[in-house]
């Protein structure tokens, strides 16, 4: 048996049209899951999920915008119809909104951010997790942030969603564990998507952050992806209530 094999299983991935969601639905798809494509842009879902096909992976797109509750509802009934469940969920949509000092994020910002980053993680899992415990088997991704661990002056809205999903698998994984249901964090660091955009304009910045980053250099999607791949397989199967750090090394850095 492949440790690593997701063969036969059925993976939602939410925000997988870019960035890390597109690539840990990728690397789950050529490990043998089917995996559904979500994201708010329906056009944007049936592109990744055609371009799975073509390569010979199995991908479904089932759009949503996880700030809207009945959209996330729909989103959870739909996969049922037409895959019957889910064996692995990785809750990925995120964003931020603000970057500066906490007393200038706008309302309108913090109500966002804290909708799309951790609302809709609370209520998709609580759609989706408690059919995988019924059926003794899952596992659960939620994707937190290095800025989760450590204080940060110009991300405080976004670094408290993080942080609060790290505690979120904390909890799911103590509940849901008799059930055989594995929920993990991850927390990654500078990784080179459009979120590292804000480090690389400032080229002072961004050496500042290498030279803090033993590896002194930004992590790319598919390791990120990796590290879901073997979180959501056999290989990961008695790791549970974990917040793995996928960092480089800064995190521990002198």
């Amino acid at each position: 048996m492949d440790l690593f094999s997701l063969a036969g299983k059925r993976a939602l991935i939410t925000g997988s049209t870019r960035g890390l969601g597109h690539a840990i639905a990728l690397e789950m798809a050529r490990a043998g899951a089917t995996v559904v494509i979500s994201s708010e842009v329906p056009d944007d879902c049936a592109q990744v999920a055609a371009a799975f096909g073509a390569q010979g992976l199995s991908a479904l797109a089932i759009p949503c915008d996880v700030s809207d509750d009945d959209a996330l509802d729909n989103l959870a009934a739909a996969v049922e119809n037409h895959l019957g469940g889910v064996d692995i969920l990785v809750c990925n949509a995120g964003l931020n909104l603000h970057h500066g000092p906490s007393a200038t994020t706008p309302d309108t910002a913090y109500d966002r951010v804290m909708a799309i980053n951790l609302r809709s993680v609370f209520r998709l899992c609580n759609h989706v997790v408690p059919a995988m415990a019924a059926r003794g088997d899952g596992a659960v991704i939620l994707m937190s942030s290095l800025s989760g661990l450590r204080g940060n002056r110009s991300l405080g809205v976004y670094s408290m969603t993080k942080a609060a999903l790290a505690q979120m698998a904390r909890n799911m994984a103590v509940e849901y564990g008799p059930g055989n249901v594995r929920v993990n964090a991850i927390s990654p660091g500078l990784i080179d998507t459009d979120l590292s955009a804000v480090f690389k304009a400032d080229p002072a910045r961004f050496e500042r952050r290498m030279a803090q980053t033993p590896l002194r250099r930004m992590g790319t999607p598919r390791e990120v992806a990796g590290t879901a791949v073997y979180l959501a397989s056999a290989a990961g199967a008695f790791v549970t209530g974990h917040n793995l750090v996928v960092d480089g090394g800064t995190l521990i850095t002198d």
